[in-house]
């Protein structure tokens, strides 16, 4: 489950919405903006919004709960986010455990976020499956109360434990949000704490909180109800009127008013942090809260102010001093209150008194120059592309639905926002500026690495917050499933068994179109006619395999200082170039090809392209912007030092690929690789940029002679065929052996699994594949389900074989918490070793049935379908891969699943890589039997 601050303002424009039953549409803005939906109440309170679109074969219900964190109270503090994981537990009529492991197992996905004002749980699922979601989302809601047993209770404070751990005490800055909280907000004023809460008040939290919590909020009338996808709108009615219709209305819960807060006088405080390598500043300052007049005009502010390189915070910080690689300024607004927040994460050893100063010499330029109209053009014509982009699937309707619904009242709200924010004017954002920011108290916080107080802000006074001591005694931290709930069961006149699914919807491959240029780019593409935009990737063979070893990172450092500007552009003009027309333009190197990705409006395409012709043939070689580049590097490469996650994956993968494999090093290097890399470096590297073996992808509302014709300008593109290097993998790999990188003081350890396996060309590769769903394919795998469900060790738990033409490596990761390390991975263990025998035909079925039923929905987005493409092209595949790969799959045996884990997946074959506290667990995971390697932060064994 996620902890959100807010639901992403998914751009919609949806008709305007009354009380009584009806349907509409949006009649007073253009015609190609609306979406129709139909709104009714049930007797019981519960508002249901439905959304008919029959574009894929799937439906997204959503859940909203109008309780979030500023519902609790001092000393109970956490409650609607752990309310939240109870939820997912068990219910009346549904099976112990069904909800997290039988949704994955129809095909379908499901989760549930709790922020500061709201709770929301959600789902997607194949349409056969549609009223089996109904019964499970129904009862969870309506029926789940009486199922809470001690044990369950137990066993989530110990998920949520290690979801803090894993997200807030091992994350650099993660306790930065508690420190502004307590001192942007009045004690006792719902935003006071964190939506996570204490740990010690979660402790304390008995059943009958839980079930008090769930008698005071969890009423239908405090909740709205979408459901949007391939469905008949009165059969759907009745439905919903069978499985929620009984849920109890639930006492009237009184609405929170807006509670905004001023500051008497400016905060500055200090934190040393046990993670972080980088200082960083935040300057918050408070606003209002969502849905006032002023919160577009807040949010274009902070685009103008920091969105750009025209932008005054970028030119001082960034271009001019050289204090940071970005800086961000945003509008932040919650249902009873806002923020306008100042966020720049330093170089390392940067004063952060000079980045203060740099910020307030950024605002004083801006004073002076104003607001530009062509930058209020801009901004404007990349939010019509995002209007668009946010009605591109199902499940992201239902999000702005049922939000606008719950919060606004109205379900089509975001037809209003769309019209505030377009008559946003120069005049309105100076008048919020002058009003809300210019001159007004804050608070600042000045977090830095542990022994460097000398870069925090002058006179910052210590800031308090509360950490966990994670005990080695783990007595009282063991939980299990424990006995099932004694109730009677609530009456029903409807019979609430689980429904039988409906007719079964198999993926289809859509129809894919293929041409040439003259110049030997292959191009492949989709149409699809949903929403006016396209996408579209251009896949160049290289990427990291062109790097050596000595100067890694320069592929990485070429795509970026590619999109700083063209030979007849400055990076300012570039960028509002792409801007102007409401576009995305990216690159990037990956580990085997180098992407030029973009996004736009379809009546755009043709002068995206042009643009990015000019950034493929005519770079600007910039020897400011490489020095800026190169320094944002290393910047980026010293924070990710802080990161037990990157700190365990850059050491697995040096010890899987040896010495001699580029691909033992990440893709953007090392400090050491970083330094030595010159402009020179960049352009021999860009000679390998050429349109032999290389490919475009296109999705979207565009026709096949539109996008050739509009493509055709890239024949100006010319180059011979790269030879990409041989690479040699370790004669001898390592097995067998676990390795121990010390992070001093970590409240969890990170676990990585694994092996090399194979490549994606390889024809065991499907199979291996469906072999791995069983063990860690989702919260149904065995991993989520023993570690998370049944132990309460970790947040979550997975597995997965990674695709490229290199041989590839299979990988077990998860993070846990510290005093469960060796009983984790002994666990781990344990079902590797066993997992070819104790795998069954039931097993066999069942992988079947999900993977089957997930293709339904895995490729609804233009992203997932521009997937497609990229597959294709790469791996030579069919162009109905999906339908054969299905087709491998329903022929696979038990046989066949044996051998392939017996082949693929032989745990003395693998590493265990470690990286926790070495206080506390060094001893500890000698015991798991295996010979125990120390090594340092980068991979390197400690002697």
């Amino acid at each position: 489950m996620k902890l959100l601050k807010c639901l992403p303002v998914l751009a919609l424009c949806l008709a305007s919405c009354v009380d009584k039953q009806e349907r509409s549409t949006a009649e007073d803005v253009d015609s190609e903006f609306a979406i129709s939906y139909e709104k009714f109440t049930l007797n019981n309170g519960l508002e249901v919004i439905l959304h008919e679109d029959h574009s894929d074969p799937i439906v997204a219900v959503a859940t909203m709960m109008h309780v979030g964190s500023n519902r609790e109270k001092p000393g109970k503090t956490g409650f609607a986010h752990f309310f939240e994981h109870m939820s997912f537990n068990d219910s009346e009529n549904v099976p112990v455990g069904a909800n997290r492991k039988m949704i994955p197992e129809w095909g379908g996905s499901r989760n549930g976020g709790t922020w500061s004002d709201g709770t929301v749980y959600y789902e997607v699922v194949p349409k056969d499956a549609f009223e089996k979601i109904l019964w499970i989302d129904s009862d969870r809601f309506g029926y789940m109360i009486n199922t809470v047993t001690e044990a369950a209770l137990e066993r989530e404070k110990q998920v949520v434990k290690n979801e803090k751990r894993q997200r807030v005490d091992n994350a650099p800055y993660g306790y930065t949000d508690e420190i502004i909280r307590k001192n942007l907000y009045p004690e006792g004023h719902p935003y006071s704490w964190t939506v996570i809460g204490a740990l010690p008040d979660l402790q304390a939290a008995t059943i009958d909180d839980v079930k008090e919590f769930y008698t005071k909020y969890y009423g239908a009338a405090n909740a709205s109800l979408v459901i949007a996808g391939d469905i008949n709108i009165e059969e759907t009615k009745e439905l919903v009127k069978k499985w929620f219709g009984e849920i109890t209305s639930g006492p009237e819960v009184e609405p929170l008013n807006p509670m905004p807060v001023t500051l008497a006088q400016s905060k500055s405080l200090y934190f040393e942090d046990n993670f972080a390598k980088l200082p960083e500043l935040r300057m918050v300052i408070p606003t209002v809260e969502e849905y006032h007049k002023d919160t577009y005009a807040l949010q274009i502010l902070g685009q103008l102010l920091s969105g750009s390189k025209k932008a005054p915070l970028y030119n001082v910080l960034v271009d001019e001093q050289k204090l940071a690689p970005n800086v961000s300024a945003y509008q932040s607004s919650s249902e009873l209150a806002g923020e306008f927040i100042f966020r720049v994460r330093a170089n390392a050893g940067v004063d952060l008194d000079s980045v203060k100063h740099a910020i307030d010499a950024g605002l004083k330029r801006f004073e002076n120059d104003g607001v530009s109209d062509r930058d209020l053009k801009r901004i404007k014509a990349e939010l019509e592309t995002g209007l668009y982009q946010g009605v591109s699937t199902v499940l992201n309707k239902a999000f702005q639905l049922v939000q606008d619904n719950e919060f606004a009242g109205d379900p089509s709200y975001i037809t209003k926002t769309a019209k505030l924010t377009k008559a946003v004017t120069a005049s309105d954002v100076m008048r919020v500026y002058n009003q809300y920011i210019k001159g007004k108290p804050f608070v600042m916080t000045s977090v830095v690495p542990k022994g460097q107080l000398d870069l925090a802000v002058t006179d910052a006074q210590e800031a308090t917050v509360w950490i966990e001591d994670v005990k080695q005694n783990v007595a009282n931290e063991e939980v299990s499933q424990g006995e099932e709930a004694e109730y009677e069961k609530t009456p029903s006149k409807h019979d609430r068994s689980e429904p039988p699914f409906g007719e079964l919807p198999l993926f289809k491959s859509p129809e894919i179109w293929t041409s040439a240029l003259e110049n030997g780019l292959d191009i492949y593409g989709i149409e699809n006619n949903e929403v006016p935009l396209v996408q579209f990737d251009i896949t160049i063979p290289g990427g990291h395999l062109l790097d050596t070893k000595e100067k890694s990172g320069v592929a990485t450092l070429l795509t970026d200082l590619m999109l700083e500007g063209t030979a007849t552009k400055t990076p300012a003009e570039l960028e509002e170039a792409i801007g102007l027309l409401g576009a995305t333009i990216n690159m990037y190197s990956a580990g085997e090809d180098i992407h030029i990705t973009g996004a736009c409006l379809s009546k755009k395409f043709n002068e995206t392209i042009a643009l990015v012709k000019e950034i493929l043939l005519q770079p600007r070689w910039d020897e400011k912007e490489f020095n800026r580049l190169k320094q944002s590097l290393q910047t980026s490469l010293k924070g990710r030092e802080a990161n037990p996650n990157s700190i365990a994956s850059m050491a697995y993968y040096k010890l899987l690929y040896g010495d001699n494999h580029i691909f033992s090093i990440p893709s953007a290097g090392t400090l050491q690789t970083a330094e030595a890399i010159t402009m020179a470096d960049l352009k021999a590297y860009y000679k390998y940029l050429t349109p032999q073996n290389a490919s475009c992808h296109i999705v979207g509302d565009i026709s096949e002679s539109t996008a050739a014709a509009a493509l055709a300008t890239l024949n100006d593109w010319q180059g011979a065929a790269v030879t990409l290097p041989e690479q040699s993998l370790p004669e001898t790999p390592v097995a067998n052996t676990l390795y121990f990188i010390d992070v001093p003081d970590a409240k969890q350890s990170v676990l990585y699994i694994g092996k090399l396996a194979l490549s994606a060309t390889n024809p065991d590769a499907n199979n291996l594949d469906f072999a791995n769903e069983i063990i860690g394919g989702g919260s149904s795998g065995r991993l989520f389900q023993t570690l998370r469900i049944e132990k309460g060790y970790t947040y979550g738990a997975y597995s997965s074989v990674s695709n490229s033409l290199e041989v590839a490596p299979y990988t077990v990761r998860t993070s846990v918490r510290a005093n469960a390390t060796l009983k984790s991975l002994e666990i781990i263990e344990g079902m590797l070793q066993g997992y070819a025998a104790n795998f069954t035909d039931e097993d066999v079925t069942l992988t079947k049935n999900k993977l089957l039923k997930s293709n339904t929905r895995a490729y609804e987005s233009l992203g997932a379908k521009l997937s497609i493409l990229q597959q294709i092209s790469k791996y030579n595949k069919p162009h109905n891969f999906i339908e054969t790969d299905q087709q491998e799959l329903v022929a696979m045996t038990l046989d066949d699943y044996k051998t392939i884990i017996n082949t693929y997946l032989n745990e003395s074959d693998m590493i265990y890589v470690v990286v926790g506290d070495k206080a506390t667990q060094f001893e500890d995971v000698k015991k798991l039997g295996k010979p125990v390697v120390e090594l340092d932060i980068y991979g390197n064994v400690i002697k």
